[in-house]
């Protein structure tokens, strides 16, 4: 069931564009010409977009402005592309971030 705002009592009613269709996670999912991909996923119910570097703890949508990269995903074999600032092309291929090495610890990897 799509949670997709399409009437707002202030901006008014939205008009959606064609529907494109995109991979997550091996899963097909629907957005409309225009939205994000954090848009879109978040319209679908998803809400995990990746998983900290050092915790493996569940990360998603969090400023949605493009500022704090909590929304990380891999886009056609691209790492680290922001889900809130990134359109949905139709046949796109998106998958969660995952467990990264990270640059703060010696040795570049989680402990």
């Amino acid at each position: 069931m799509s949670q997709r705002i399409v009437h707002h009592p202030v901006l008014g009613s939205l008009t959606l564009g064609e529907p494109l269709h995109f991979i997550f996670n091996g899963d097909s999912y629907t957005a409309y010409e225009g939205e994000t991909i954090a848009a879109a996923l978040l319209a679908a119910g998803v809400r995990t977009l990746r998983v900290h570097e050092e915790k493996g703890t569940p990360r998603g949508i969090y400023c949605n402005i493009g500022h704090c990269y909590e929304c990380r995903v891999h886009v056609d074999g691209v790492l680290t592309v922001r889900a809130c600032m990134t359109l949905v092309k139709d046949g796109m291929n998106v998958s969660a971030g995952t467990v990264l090495p990270t640059p703060l610890k010696k040795g570049g990897h989680p402990s």
